[in-house]
């Protein structure tokens, strides 16, 4: 697509041009490790353009990703998109495409474990230092870069306590300080859409795919889209690592971002309406949504986002026992205990405060309720308040 098109329509639309359609709706389904050259002055050609969608290995792609590619980079305006396995192969192989031994890297410390379990057990065993960081530090930041700080990297809002971070007042104070610093997002919450991470000057906006992209709980992949400065030390990195997805998974997650705009609207609605009425239980301590006001960092989701996802968490008055939780968590009818998110289902899981505070060491803003994750999907709204009504009721007896 040459033409500016409002988001639902991008979706749709981009990575369909005729070569990897050939006649269809949507783009072929091309499987293959080895791709036949017509001659020499073919395999010539390929080999020189074998990092710009040419036919040349299965492991640089074949037309069903390309598509996929051009999707992504329309969707979050990015030089060119690298697919992963996973959404933490995405990060892991990201930052790993930028440091080496003796260098530093800044981490939120409300970051997904393991991401945060990549810096300590296996950054750490290659001579690269991590130091984390509040979330809610904002442009002091700046103070925390040493010269041999390679990366600043973010997740807004952050795992489990879904704290909002000032994006663009982290990276003009980080480039302040150091101008070639990359700057990664876990953009994963957002979808790629919600938040225009390279519009706020981040350099690579990673997601774990499986989740809003694939819309569908049944397949896994990881993308980092990369604006033009980091384009191809993503991309080679990658490659050399052996990172690459199968082209029916590609197939599949460029099918799912078709109504993915669509998608984040009842997400949107629903979550925000399940929100307000937990704010309202008497058993809530707090809602910790982005677009609520309990939610810390709530006035940089009203000025940087454009709409909600479907997770969020809440805190409890009260620490459950082990027989409370049970009775709590054992019998809801709707929502499913199950890792992820991201699908039509609703999932909810709970983490209690010290487990929170094991993995959020060096944050201050300490919880002393059990913590209920939730993600809402397509039900109706009303019967899963209804739903997590019957759990309070069941707390009570």
């Amino acid at each position: 697509m040459t033409e500016k098109y409002s988001l639902a329509t991008t979706l749709v639309h981009a990575g369909r041009n005729k070569r990897v359609t050939q006649g269809s709706v949507n783009p072929v389904l091309q499987r293959a490790s080895s791709l036949v050259f017509d001659n020499l002055a073919h395999k010539k050609e390929a080999t020189i353009n074998r990092a710009k969608q040419a036919l040349f290995y299965g492991r640089r792609g074949t037309l069903t990703h390309f598509a996929l590619q051009d999707l992504m980079c329309e969707m979050e305006g990015g030089a060119g998109c690298y697919l992963y396995p996973c959404g933490t192969a995405a990060i892991t192989n990201a930052i790993l495409a930028f440091v080496q031994t003796g260098d530093h890297i800044l981490m939120t410390g409300a970051a997904y474990e393991p991401t945060q379990d990549f810096c300590n057990k296996i950054l750490s065993k290659m001579g690269i230092s991590t130091t984390f960081y509040d979330p809610l530090i904002g442009k002091d930041i700046k103070a925390l870069i040493q010269p041999n700080t390679k990366i600043l990297f973010l997740e807004s809002p952050s795992s489990l306590t879904m704290e909002v971070q000032d994006v663009p007042a982290m990276v003009k104070a980080a480039r302040e300080a150091n101008p070639d610093i990359v700057i990664m997002l876990d953009n994963t919450w957002a979808g790629g859409i919600l938040f225009k991470a390279l519009e706020h000057g981040v350099d690579i906006s990673i997601q774990a795919a499986t989740k809003y992209l694939v819309g569908c709980s049944d397949v896994m992949i990881g993308t980092a889209v990369s604006n033009a400065r980091c384009w191809d030390q993503l991309r080679e990195n990658s490659y050399f690592m052996g990172q690459m997805v199968d082209a029916d998974t590609a197939y599949t997650t460029a099918r799912g971002i078709r109504s993915l705009a669509v998608r984040f609207k009842q997400h949107t609605e629903s979550s925000i309406k399940v929100a307000k009425w937990l704010a309202e239980r008497p058993e809530v301590k707090a809602v910790y949504h982005p677009a609520l006001s309990s939610c810390p960092g709530h006035e940089f989701f009203k000025r940087d986002f454009t709409g909600s996802a479907g997770l969020f968490s809440f805190e409890l008055h009260e620490k459950l026992s082990h027989e409370k939780l049970a009775a709590f968590m054992d019998h809801f009818k709707l929502f499913s205990m199950a890792y992820s998110w991201g699908g039509f289902e609703s999932l909810i899981l709970y983490n209690q405060p010290e487990e929170i505070k094991k993995i959020r060491p060096n944050i201050d803003r300490t919880l002393t309720g059990t913590l209920i994750r939730v993600h809402i999907g397509f039900e109706d709204a009303d019967e899963l308040i209804a739903d997590l009504e019957a759990g309070f009721e069941r707390l009570k007896s």
